[in-house]
């Protein structure tokens, strides 16, 4: 693979799409083929925001309890709390709790309709790492300590870099990636660097 060649940039010339706003650094996608299999372990299922079942329309948080500090001693007592007056007419779903309103449908529901039984993708966020799994099991890496320098990537993710295809320091897309700790042999198949520092991160040295 020619290292020398970056490809096409195809978010266009000042484009700010598919990158960090704060640094300047480019998304970096890379298959989840590609990394240790324990990875997935880091990823939670998304179900997105609560909606209504009826018409589909956000939903709004019903608050269930208050916190009230009677003796003025700092000891928080939980209360559950009534019925906002707003929503004393509304339709109850059965045998649901009310943690949902709907004010288009005036109807109240629980989480069992609010979010779909199937997730809509996978979202990364340890502390450390920020991303998401796509539908075409692509990893997508948001914010990362690290990065590197790839080829861009096809019109379908346009001015993110390829982590797979990785490219030379002067011709590549500064692109956020992972760690060497997520891949099976310990050893990241493109050279690592800090974001805070620039410097480059070498890889373990194999057990003997």
């Amino acid at each position: 693979m020619d290292t020398n060649y970056a490809g096409i940039d195809y978010s266009g010339t000042g484009a700010t799409c598919n990158r960090d706003s704060e640094t300047g650094i480019r998304y970096g996608i890379i298959p989840m083929y590609a990394l240790n299999d324990y990875v997935y372990e880091s990823f939670e299922p998304d179900y997105g925001a609560p909606r209504c079942p009826k018409c589909g329309n956000d939903a709004v948080t019903i608050p269930s309890h208050t916190e009230s500090d009677p003796t003025g001693a700092g000891q928080w007592v939980s209360t559950i709390q009534d019925m906002p007056e707003a929503y004393a007419e509304y339709e109850e779903a059965r045998h649901e709790c009310t943690d949902y309103a709907c004010e288009t449908c005036e109807y109240l529901f629980g989480s069992e309709s609010a979010y779909s039984e199937e997730p809509i993708g996978n979202t990364l966020d340890d502390g450390e790492y920020q991303g998401n799994l796509d539908s075409y099991n692509d990893v997508w890496i948001f914010k990362s300590p690290y990065y590197t320098f790839a080829q861009f990537c096809s019109p379908c993710a346009p001015g993110a870099g390829y982590l797979a295809n990785p490219c030379d320091k002067d011709t590549g897309a500064k692109s956020y990636c992972f760690g060497h700790d997520w891949f099976e042999d310990g050893k990241a198949p493109y050279p690592v660097y800090r974001v805070d520092t620039g410097e480059l991160v070498p890889a373990p040295k194999a057990q003997s």
